[in-house]
């Protein structure tokens, strides 16, 4: 019996590709280096912001002294721009609702910045209690490290055969593998079926809803 789901935030339960974007193209343009297309960032992002800068800048300037003085100018910039263009994908919050009124716990576990994400969880989220919510932090390896979702185990006190994980990267089946859930990929995210299934997503489904048949099966 399903008793917690822990989500993914970024493409998962929120469409935040084009904030990014944008925020990342600014500092590139402030500093005259080429900036990329939306479709480009599909595969920037998913390994943390840090990862992000490095995979924006061109090849022969990655280094960490290019890398964090512009990290430090995109956090600033994207903390006041990070909810422009961002938005829930369409019906995930009716699924949240009513997976709520099942008695399933919620969590979310991101490569986000920690920092970040309290604001948008509150915005975009006002009727969901998360259990808890984790991102980046200092000193805890990112995703597709399992640490992450060990915190959320022991602070939820729910085993791992009680937890499905729901992402739409091959990081997140990584890191559900990692941590020795059952995953289900989402193709209304960053990333495609191809990718899901090379990443040995348990379930792969298409629309939020669908979330809901699956949380009765397992």
């Amino acid at each position: 019996m399903v008793k917690l789901i822990i989500f993914d935030l970024d493409g998962t339960l929120l469409d935040t590709l084009q904030d990014l974007a944008d925020s990342t193209n600014y500092i590139l343009n402030r500093h005259g280096y080429p900036q990329h297309p939306l479709e480009s960032y599909r595969y920037f992002v998913g390994n943390g912001i840090k990862k992000l800068i490095e995979r924006a800048l061109p090849a022969n300037q990655r280094t960490e002294e290019m890398i964090e003085p512009l990290l430090a100018e995109f956090l600033i910039y994207y903390d006041v721009h990070k909810a422009d263009k961002t938005a829930p994908y369409k019906g995930i919050v009716e699924v949240m609702e009513q997976l709520q009124k099942q008695g399933i716990k919620m969590a979310v576990a991101s490569n986000k910045v920690e920092e970040a994400m309290g604001s948008l969880m509150q915005y975009y989220f006002p009727t969901i209690r998360f259990a808890i919510y984790h991102g980046q932090r200092q000193g805890i390896p990112t995703k597709p490290d399992p640490q992450i979702v060990y915190d959320i185990l022991e602070e939820t006190a729910i085993t791992q055969e009680e937890t499905l994980y729901v992402g739409d990267t091959a990081v997140d089946m990584q890191t559900a593998t990692n941590a020795g859930l059952r995953s289900i990929g989402v193709l209304w995210g960053f990333r495609d079926r191809e990718e899901l299934e090379e990443n040995d997503a348990t379930v792969i489904i298409e629309k939020p809803e669908e979330l809901l048949e699956w949380v009765t099966f397992f």
